[in-house]
């Protein structure tokens, strides 16, 4: 039966995709004219304005009877639509989907690389076409350095998707990371998840790898589910997390760290790197110190659903939540309530790829404002990712990316799920 949903859920992308092959950008450019205009700051959106585009950047934007637009542009009436920046996810596994199709156990050793790949492409025009314009990418899960090449194809105009920003493989503790060693034969060769490392030098060795082949951020697993009884523990010593963020800061890129437990989001957090990821376990004295060393936070809720439906028998809107999304749903509540920088990010390749904006409902169900939200996946999530001067805002000189959404999401957040418009780089994926 998941087998025929996933052929079906593949099916309904590829219609969309044949009337939403990407539009040449007109020499004159473009105005767009939606029933209101939300510029990623603030929380009201803007009623009667419209915004110029031009050589895939924002030219003008305000109210339709002072702004002056080329002659030559092409008006583009929007109605019943709100415009927002491009949104952006920040925890995204183009190279995963849904385990209630297939295990990441059989997805890592059965699917191979080449088939992977493929399918990523197809997880990156699903993201575009859902209004995702800028994904951050971190780990492709067995799948080696595939996203730099997929990544390439994708700024090179071969194939559809968001703009990428790329971890290549994750770095984590020797034997600490699936799959096995437990479960397998012990002379077993098998391929791994993440790229193993023991010691300084060798988590030094480990970065520039990455760095070398194409990583915008470095990502490392300052935990996971290997102590002796299955619990999640450390992975490295605070020495050995140093010296990986050192090597990667040296090599200008950002770290982000996978951490469920208080004890690793604190190594994690003493060794200064840049994002942290999950954070299930966190106490109201670690947020406060992530606050403090201005320390992101990506709090994946919607990953702990999807795992809560798989395989605890959850069904949304009839039961109640399982113990994980308490946990789950008191740490995010501990991490706003301390005025810790949040992100959007969904952990996405877990659930279906395109259904990013889920995230953003149970941000706000967790006690976000809708703008609040709409901030983590946009102006937020540029500044995460440091750039903030061309993405995540509707502002002169700004990228062109942009998504109108059916309805009010400053409203009824859910409409941020309802992408009718896309732009990227001033380039049309989608349309009414």
């Amino acid at each position: 039966m998941h087998a025929i949903l996933r052929l079906l859920r593949r099916a309904a992308l590829c219609l969309p995709l044949l009337a939403a092959a990407a539009h040449a950008a007109e020499p004159g450019g473009y105005v767009l004219r939606p029933d209101a205009v939300w510029t990623g700051d603030g929380d009201r959106a803007h009623r009667g304005w419209v915004v110029v585009v031009a050589g895939g950047r924002i030219a003008a934007i305000g109210p339709q009877d002072r702004v002056t637009a080329p002659a030559d542009a092409q008006r583009i009436d929007l109605p019943g639509t709100t415009l927002l920046p491009g949104l952006i996810d920040l925890h995204s596994h183009l190279f995963l989907h849904p385990y209630d199709e297939t295990s990441w156990n059989d997805q890592v050793l059965k699917e191979p690389v080449p088939y992977r790949t493929l399918e990523a492409a197809q997880h990156a025009r699903a993201t575009l076409l859902a209004g995702f314009t800028t994904l951050r990418d971190l780990g492709t899960e067995g799948a080696g350095y595939a996203d730099a090449a997929l990544k390439r194809a994708i700024d090179e105009g071969m194939i559809p998707g968001p703009r990428l920003f790329i971890a290549t493989r994750a770095i984590v503790a020797t034997a600490a990371y699936g799959p096995g060693p437990r479960g397998f034969r012990p002379d077993a060769e098998l391929p791994t998840g993440a790229e193993e490392a023991s010691g300084v030098d060798a988590v030094i060795a480990a970065v520039r790898e990455q760095a070398g082949r194409g990583a915008d951020w470095i990502k490392v697993y300052a935990d996971y589910r290997w102590g002796a009884d299955g619990s999640t523990q450390p992975t490295f010593t605070l020495a050995e997390l140093k010296a990986l963020v050192d090597a990667a800061h040296t090599a200008g890129r950002p770290v982000a760290a996978h951490a469920q437990s208080d004890a690793g989001m604190r190594l994690a957090i003493e060794a200064g790197v840049d994002s942290i990821e999950h954070g299930y376990g966190g106490s109201a004295a670690t947020f406060k110190l992530m606050r403090e060393r201005g320390i992101a936070y990506q709090p994946t809720l919607t990953a702990v659903e999807a795992y809560a439906q798989y395989f605890e028998h959850y069904v949304p809107g009839r039961s109640a939540p399982t113990p994980r999304m308490q946990e789950a749903a008191q740490a995010f509540r501990r991490a706003l309530d301390a005025g810790v920088t949040i992100g959007c990010g969904s952990d996405v390749g877990v659930f279906p790829h395109g259904d990013n904006a889920r995230e953003l409902a149970w941000m706000v169900r967790l006690g976000m404002s809708p703008a609040q939200a709409l901030r983590a996946a946009t102006s937020v999530a540029a500044r995460i990712l440091r750039r903030q001067d061309t993405l995540g805002r509707i502002a002169p000189g700004l990228d062109a990316d942009l998504v109108a959404v059916r309805g009010d999401p400053l409203q009824d957040i859910a409409a941020a799920g309802r992408a009718a418009f896309v732009m990227k780089g001033g380039v049309i994926y989608r349309r009414p």
